[in-house]
């Protein structure tokens, strides 16, 4: 047996929750902390988001199963949020977050005189790729950074070698990946007026682009310049690269689930999933085949490879756009992009998460839709899948008896062969 010397500490797993149903999975299925945002200076406009009624909810359910929430508060920030920055740093000085995520030097300055009781951490917004920022920022008192994605692995482990011993780093392990260097691009606010840096990305880098002959052919004639009219002005062409069609931004997704062990040399501190417009679906997919393999990994090197075929398959079954180890290991070429169509590729389908129990039945807000009869998934928070069968559907409200829900968001009351537990996700059985 192989096992991983004692005295390394098994990292942070530290998952993405766009409202309170992804949270609460996310902790379920075995993040160690979530990252969320508020209602303002989060870079996930989109995101339904938690008021500060919920924030404060939410971290003392976490706390309440010693587990962690971060406050993601991103925004590079203009004069008028000044004083609403002010007054939301003030409110979190009262709830006791374990952290804020920051990308803005002058909000980390407001965050440290109205909020010192909470710990900073360096948004990954504010691209740090070397260890001399990372000790820029150690002397301002921060004890987390959130790297740059654009760095190697060795370089990661160096930066960790160089710092002290208090001093974490946080790197991104799966998910989404932007084309634009830290994620700080211009694209959106050009396009649509909607600034990636506000938090309202229109994701401009997933669009399908075409070049237009617009410009005049200019000739050099005896040293004098010869306009003449363009014969294809005003005509489309597509954008190629490589042939390879004309998504030419189109970034495919990270996942580092088959490297637990290059992570884990470089001494990162905390596995970051991506995913704050993710379903809890999604999350809780991600979330338990991490989880696994890092407790596995920890437990025994053997029992970690021997199960990479179960990690792999599972982070397939969730929404992705096939996947990549990103800059680990080099420079993303044209093999980390997706050239032919922006769409992603579709595993399981979301049913649900199992809300309440009530006299035999499962309370349920359906996702997609299902029929009685049918075969479908209760995903436990270990690793064990389990089939049941769905026996009845009612209307939760009116208790009318359903053969199937075609209607998204509708509350229903189901039974089923194998009862699952509250905060089961339901999904379908991919045979």
């Amino acid at each position: 047996m192989d096992n991983i010397n004692s005295k390394i500490k098994k990292p942070e797993l530290l998952a993405p929750a766009s409202g309170m149903d992804e949270l609460l999975v996310a902790l379920k299925y075995g993040a160690d902390a979530v990252y969320i945002g508020g209602e303002t200076f989060s870079l996930r406009a989109k995101a339904q988001n938690f008021t500060n009624e919920e924030i404060e909810y939410a971290i003392k359910y976490a706390h309440n199963l010693g587990k962690k929430v971060y406050i993601a508060i991103n925004i590079f920030a203009h004069n008028s949020d000044i004083e609403d920055a002010i007054s939301y740093f003030k409110f979190l000085s009262r709830i006791n977050p374990d952290g804020a995520i920051i990308s803005d030097p002058g909000m980390v300055s407001l965050a440290k005189e109205h909020m010192p009781n909470v710990p900073i951490h360096i948004s990954t917004q504010s691209n740090t790729t070397n260890y001399m920022t990372c000790k820029f920022w150690y002397d301002q008192g921060v004890r987390r950074v959130v790297l740059a994605r654009e760095l190697s692995i060795n370089e990661i482990k160096d930066i960790k070698s160089k710092m002290p011993s208090d001093f974490e780093i946080e790197t991104f392990i799966h998910g989404a990946m932007c084309i634009s260097y830290s994620g700080r691009c211009l694209l959106s606010a050009m396009f649509t007026n909607k600034s990636a840096n506000l938090g309202a990305c229109t994701h401009p880098c997933r669009w399908k682009y075409t070049l237009m002959d617009k410009k005049e052919n200019f000739n050099f004639e005896n040293s004098s310049l010869v306009l003449e009219e363009s014969e294809r002005k005003g005509e489309y062409f597509p954008v190629f690269e490589n042939d390879r069609g004309t998504y030419i931004m189109n970034s495919k997704d990270l996942c580092m689930i088959e490297h637990i062990d290059d992570l884990v040399d470089a001494r990162i501190d905390s596995y970051k999933i991506e995913g704050r417009m993710k379903t809890p679906l999604y999350v809780a997919t991600i979330v338990r085949a991490y989880r696994k393999a890092i407790d596995d990994y920890f437990e025994d090197n053997d029992k970690y490879n021997s199960n990479m075929d179960f990690y792999k398959s599972e982070i397939l079954k969730c929404t992705y756009r096939k996947y990549s180890t990103g800059f680990f290991y080099s420079k993303p070429d044209e093999n980390s992009q997706i050239y032919t169509d922006n769409t992603y590729v579709i595993g399981s389908v979301y049913y649900g998460t199992v809300e309440d129990i009530e006299s035999g039945y499962i309370i349920l807000t359906q996702k997609n839709k299902f029929s009685v009869g049918d075969e479908i998934e209760i995903m436990k928070s270990g690793s064990e899948n389990i089939i049941t069968k769905v026996e009845e559907i009612l209307d939760y409200e009116t208790g009318a008896r359903q053969d199937s829900c075609p209607h998204s968001k509708q509350k229903l009351k189901v039974k089923l062969s194998v009862m699952p537990e509250k905060l089961d996700i339901l999904r379908s059985h991919n045979s």
